[in-house]
């Protein structure tokens, strides 16, 4: 039965359950979360632009926004969430060129790479993944809209946004117009004002291009996601996500487009995730990126060091994930509030693994126990569906508590990393639980435990879902095969062996032996057993 002394210390909040709250950019505050259309969610989150394979950097929005609508979908609403590529850009042009291939040829072999590291992540919410090329159509509408209300000018084949005529130009950022860096070289003179940015670009020779009533040419970057969000989510939609980057001068100008064409807000809430750096300067890829060429003769050495970029050898997330696995850097990605800074390096990986680690042994101690495989058991899919009464158990008191307090770090802006450490609170919880009710060496289980047991488990299944976490078991590369079992067995026989004739010397090379190998000997209650770290 549960132990009525059980002290375990449960965090709690004065959130009301079931009332979100979102930090919006453009009012710098918590603002309830109340969506347009009741019940129904609309979220466009700014995708790469597919020159080079994914780095790390890429995999911050899209894991993050990946559990924000498993959120909300557990919460009751209807989530259409789209991901934009931008598969025609001056990078993409200019390394087509270096490799001698088509820019689709490129588009495609990093969309390719992209899509394969996001499944490698657990991201499998996205609904729309449009391309900017697949548009074309409707960013020359949408642009012929701002011509005709006098916000936009031909200007001999390129096409320019008038910031002047906008009143509201630096809403979103609190910048000015002054601030805005325009297109250089021949398209300069072109410009009624220097801050003006191109929303469509006349072509040049040998670059890709499309008929349009200025001529051939192609879209300018902040156009495409003005038209692709129109088309899919409408005039105006509920969620814009994208890197704290972002903000200007690509959403400043998106704000302004949609809204000088539609006569309308946007967007309702501006979410903006905090960047990826190795260090206090250089974050992983963007903004810094493209500068790092332009103030490279003049940054310190020691500067230089901290920034990961494309052009320093960032890159190869397919090859990180390799090596860590797709839930490690996922977990690595969750553990912090999603407007907070995150700090790369190897050690942060590794602390991550160690993380996930308390929760395999937890999972593999819970099948010895009852025989049941944790990936198989279903985890709830509505917030409704997961309430219980826990009466007077005490075990299920504090697993409810904590499953109130997972809940409403959620409701507080999406706080992942808070809710991950009430699933390590839960976790521990479990464990003692476990260990109180000697359930692993009792040769009779107490059917009250049990029960309580597995309804402690259960919620834990429930909330780390919700996170797109151990959807399943692990990979353990060589070690599933019978071979590598019986081998195993023998090894933990000799050991045991050794150990009782005293041979303590041979005992301890066998143990640390296989530990370089990378597996670890568990003596516990039950016997000896062993994992692949």
């Amino acid at each position: 039965m549960s132990s009525a002394t059980e002290t375990d210390h449960v965090t709690t909040s004065t959130l009301p359950p079931n009332a979100v709250r979102v930090y919006n950019t453009l009012s710098k505050q918590k603002e309830p979360f109340e969506p347009l259309t009741p019940g129904k969610v609309g979220i466009y989150l700014c995708g790469p632009t597919v020159y080079k394979e994914a780095h790390i950097g890429h995999m911050v929005g899209p894991v993050i926004f990946d559990a924000i609508k498993r959120y909300l979908v557990y919460c009751g609403y209807d989530v259409t969430w789209v991901v934009n590529i931008t598969d025609v850009d001056d990078k993409l042009i200019d390394e087509a060129r270096k490799r001698q291939l088509t820019m689709q040829q490129i588009a495609e072999e990093n969309i390719a790479d992209y899509v394969g590291n996001l499944q490698a992540l657990g991201v499998d919410q996205i609904d729309v993944m449009p391309k900017a090329t697949e548009h074309i159509g409707d960013i020359i509408d949408f642009i012929s809209n701002l011509i005709e209300k006098g916000f936009a000018y031909d200007a001999d084949g390129d096409v320019f946004f008038d910031v002047m005529r906008d009143p509201d130009y630096g809403k979103l950022s609190n910048r000015s117009a002054d601030d805005q860096q325009g297109e250089g070289g021949g398209a300069a003179a072109k410009k009624r004002s220097p801050s003006d940015f191109a929303l469509w670009k006349s072509a040049k020779p040998n670059e890709p291009s499309w008929d349009s009533p200025w001529g051939q040419g192609r879209p300018g970057w902040h156009i495409e996601c003005s038209a692709m969000s129109h088309k899919i989510l409408g005039e105006t939609f509920d969620i814009h996500g994208g890197g704290l980057d972002l903000v200007f001068p690509h959403h400043e100008n998106e704000v302004a487009q949609s809204e000088c064409c539609h006569g309308k807000p946007m967007v309702k809430y501006w979410m903006h995730n905090g960047l990826m750096r190795a260090a206090a300067a250089g974050k992983v890829g963007g903004r810094t990126e493209r500068e790092a060429q332009a103030d490279d003769a003049d940054t310190p050495a020691a500067t230089k060091e901290t920034k990961i970029s494309r052009s320093k050898g960032a890159g190869g997330l397919a090859e990180l994930i390799k090596r860590h696995g797709g839930e490690r850097i996922r977990f690595f990605l969750l553990r912090t509030h999603y407007r907070s800074t995150i700090v790369f390096n190897d050690e942060g990986i590794e602390e991550a693994g160690t993380g996930l680690e308390t929760f395999h042994r937890f999972f593999e101690r819970y099948a010895r126990v009852t025989g049941q495989d944790y990936y198989s058991l279903p985890a709830n899919g509505r917030r409704s569906d997961g309430e219980f009464d826990p009466q007077s158990d005490a075990l299920l008191g504090k697993v409810h508590a904590h499953r109130e307090s997972f809940l409403a770090k959620m409701d507080d802006d999406f706080n992942t990393g808070a809710a991950v450490s009430e699933l390590f609170e839960l976790v521990r919880l479990l464990n003692r639980f476990m260990d109180r009710q000697k359930l692993e060496a009792a040769e009779y289980q107490d059917p009250h435990a049990m029960a309580s047991l597995q309804r402690g488990v259960q919620t834990l299944r429930e909330l780390s879902s919700i996170l797109g976490l151990f959807q399943q078991a692990p990979d353990k590369p060589g070690g599933g095969d019978a071979l590598t079992g019986k081998l195993m067995e023998l090894m933990i026989a000799l050991r045991a062996e050794a150990r009782a004739n005293k041979d303590y010397a041979t005992s301890d090379r066998i143990r640390d032996g296989l530990r370089e190998l990378g597996i670890t000997i568990e003596d516990r209650k039950d016997g000896t057993g062993w994992r692949l770290e």
